[in-house]
């Protein structure tokens, strides 16, 4: 069955000439639902009384378990919002939320390889300044007594596996299915971010309550993390629709965390700036020129989250 027909069976009084018109009050409601969301996810950070910093282990080990909690509890806004809504036939809940086996492989890899193109010059950075060379680093990667050591560093595990999962999770996996309906998958990418950028404003709490910094500074700080995190959390947005799958978007996001912002100030001071610079510029060339084809939904099977998206739906197809 088609995509239109499909709507038309779903919704045979919204649909009109093949144009799906959302159900009335699915924005709203859509809207609320994200929202709600974004705030169980940060208001978890803070049921826990303490005076220290966040990055002690103590504070990380609570978080883990409030955020693991409220992510374990975050499908149901999804159910509730379909059975609200009416939007219930069409693919199960786990795969509008991109956890299913079909196209797994080319998910887990090629929108990491995609990412890693885009951050071309930071890793020739890393690998120029790195003491090791390619052997010893390749001994580390398989020594079990490294990811033993990663996994007992309590902001290692909460940078590179918690907060990248449950993020996408309840920033991706369960807002853009609420959204896509009424925003389309091109305003959807677009929105769901600012959930993500304001939901990392609470560190602006932290900041001034340990005096770590000036205030101007802090927020100066702040917005530009908000425009960071909203420009990246547009990206994996876009992943997930194209891909119709999380685990992308999580190993994208990790991996991210791992790398940090580009240090460009210290490309321009590097011994070897000129070939440093180039390899910048071809990674975003590269990045933009194999960024649809990367993602192509032929890899991937058709993406559940895009069984509900209105006409048109470009971002859906090859």
């Amino acid at each position: 069955m088609s995509h239109d027909a499909e709507l038309q069976a779903m919704y045979p009084d919204s649909a009109e000439d093949g144009v799906f018109v959302p159900p009335a009050g699915v924005c709203w409601v859509s809207v609320l639902c994200s929202l709600l969301l974004a705030c169980s996810y940060v208001g978890s950070l803070y049921v826990w009384k303490n005076d220290l910093p966040r990055d002690h282990p103590t504070v990380i080990k609570r978080r883990f378990t409030s955020v693991l909690i409220v992510s374990a509890l975050s499908p149901v806004f999804v159910w509730a919002w379909r059975q609200y809504t009416g939007i219930l036939p069409g693919p199960s809940l786990l795969g509008l939320m991109g956890i299913r086996l079909e196209g797994i492989v080319p998910a887990a890899t090629l929108p990491l390889l995609l990412t890693m193109v885009l951050f071309l010059g930071p890793l020739i950075q890393l690998a120029m300044d790195c003491p090791w060379d390619f052997v010893d680093g390749v001994k580390v990667g398989f020594d079990p007594r490294f990811w033993a050591l990663c996994a007992s560093d309590m902001r290692w595990l909460r940078n590179q596996v918690v907060a990248p999962l449950t993020e996408e999770l309840v920033f991706r996996a369960c807002m853009l299915p609420m959204l896509v309906p009424c925003a389309g998958p091109s305003r959807a990418i677009f929105t769901c971010p600012l959930f993500f950028g304001v939901a990392h404003f609470h560190h602006v709490i932290e900041l001034l309550r340990f005096r770590q910094g000036t205030v101007s500074g802090i927020f100066l700080s702040a917005v530009f993390q908000f425009s960071y995190t909203a420009v990246f959390g547009a990206y994996t947005a876009f992943i997930f629709i194209r891909t119709g799958h999380l685990v992308g978007p999580v190993l994208c996001h990790s991996f991210c965390n791992y790398m940090g912002f580009p240090a460009l100030s210290t490309a321009l001071e590097h011994p070897q700036r000129l070939a440093l610079l180039s390899f910048y510029l071809l990674g975003v060339l590269l990045f933009l020129l194999l960024l649809f084809p990367m993602t192509d939904p032929l890899f991937y099977g058709a993406a559940p989250v895009c069984s509900l998206a209105p006409s048109p739906r470009s971002l859906c197809s090859s």
